[in-house]
């Protein structure tokens, strides 16, 4: 049992240890995996399934790289039903170009602006979620409540637009006014929101799992009961507010107008990754932050107030939280009502894609919102059930995510006697060297 414990650790230590091209080539290799086991997945899927007349004809081959558009046709047996190569060639290229048109000799990229706008507008949304999650982790908090601080940052965002909108000006200056008043009241109703479980967790020893899991719900019956109770839209048969003005919406740049993405927001998605990045390794409070998440009972012996600072990582985590829901609804909806997406929820596998690196959410989330998008159009153009277009997302999510799950593990469960102490910058001090935190 020792020796398989030593083994276990050496190798979690290794993990932990490995240099930033290392886990690149890591995750490469698991993608390139996931996507050999969804391949077999899908041949025997199309072995038990029954083909309908459309398809028919395209079942019976499949291709490769070459020549002639596409590439070589080659036969597959007239049994299997579903063509795995077609099928990743509408999950990924499907999400920014017409898979159809798209062909690698001769060059012909066929850009869809219309899917390359849902695929930019899921990695917008799942970039502020991500960046929320990975806040909290990174101190030590496992916020699961992203998605009740996006719904609710999201109702205070249109609520504050619309109360005030007949009080200012109408037109670009009504825009100037009102799109900066609804993100700011995202940010501080998600801000508040994201608090309570950090106070509880601080003052009350609740344990944060438990509570934003439990506050996720409160989150979606408080703002149900809101809307559906007082801030109906007249006349309507679904729970929704009234739609905002559309000067104080987000409006499509470099996009078509019915897109519902900005080029602008994105942009400061990822400024804003950059600053969180910075806030956790340049400042004082991301040096309290980071060592409350890594060593909480050292970081606490040097000085670091641990109840302060779960507080304050929760309520950081709110805001950008509440920001995301803000942005969903004056970029996207244009107003409040229920079945809010789940942002949330898939933030959390952003972050663990990206190993809680602000810096490697834009990243993890760009490949989760092209699976997103690129298997819209699966099912009609292929006839691929849906579900099992949603078991090739869950296989390359899950391939790709493990390791850096397990290095999470590592840094957790690995003793410091045999990988470093704790260091002064808030990272581990291994021997032969720093660890990259």
């Amino acid at each position: 049992m020792s020796s398989w414990r030593e083994r276990a650790e050496q190798s979690l230590g290794q993990l932990v240890e490995a240099s930033a091209a290392e886990r690149i080539f890591i995750s490469l290799a698991a993608l390139a995996m996931s996507i050999l086991v969804g391949g077999l997945v899908i041949l025997v899927s199309g072995f038990v399934a029954t083909c309908s007349e459309p398809f028919l004809a395209q079942r019976m081959l499949i291709t490769i790289p070459g020549s002639g558009g596409w590439g070589v046709e080659l036969p597959l047996p007239g049994s299997f039903c579903y063509n795995p190569i077609q099928v990743y060639k509408y999950l990924f290229i499907g999400a920014f170009a017409n898979p159809q048109q798209f062909s690698l000799i001769p060059f012909n990229p066929a850009i869809d602006l219309y899917s390359l706008a849902s695929t930019l507008r899921e990695t917008t949304m799942l970039l502020f979620t991500g960046l929320a999650v990975a806040v909290a982790f990174r101190a030590g908090m496992f916020n699961i409540g992203t998605q009740g601080q996006l719904v609710l940052g999201a109702l205070g965002s249109v609520m504050a637009v619309l109360w005030t909108a007949p009080h200012v000006p109408t037109g670009i200056v009504g825009g100037i006014i009102l799109i900066p008043l609804g993100l700011f009241a995202g940010a501080v109703v998600g801000g508040i929101y994201g608090a309570i479980p950090g106070a509880m967790k601080a003052y009350a020893d609740a344990n944060e799992v438990i509570t934003t899991i439990m506050l996720n719900f409160i989150a979606t019956g408080l703002a149900f009961v809101l809307v559906s109770e007082y801030f109906q839209k007249p006349g309507s048969g679904n729970v929704q507010t009234r739609s905002i003005p559309e000067y104080a919406t987000l409006s499509p740049t470099l996009f078509p107008r019915g897109s519902s993405f900005s080029l602008l927001v994105v942009v400061g998605a990822l400024v804003l990754a950059v600053g969180i990045y910075l806030l956790l390794h340049r400042t004082a409070f991301g040096y309290d932050l980071r060592t409350s998440g890594i060593q909480p009972k050292a970081a606490e012996y040097g000085g670091v107030d641990a109840k302060k600072t779960m507080v304050s990582s929760m309520a950081l985590s709110g805001v950008i939280g509440g920001i995301g829901g803000a942005i969903y609804v004056l970029m996207i909806l244009g107003r409040w009502q229920t079945g809010v997406p789940s942002f949330g929820f898939d933030g959390i596998t952003v972050t663990i894609l990206a190993g809680n690196n602000p810096l490697g959410v834009p990243l993890a989330a760009l490949l989760f919102g092209m699976l997103k998008s690129g298997s819209l159009t699966i099912d009609f153009a292929l006839g691929v059930p849906k579900q099992l277009v949603g078991v090739l997302r869950g296989l390359i999510i899950l391939f790709v995510a493990m390791p850096e799950f397990f290095r999470m593990v590592g840094k957790r469960w690995v003793t410091p006697e045999k990988q470093g102490a704790v260091a002064t910058d808030g990272g581990t001090a291994v021997e032969g060297g720093e660890s990259d935190e």
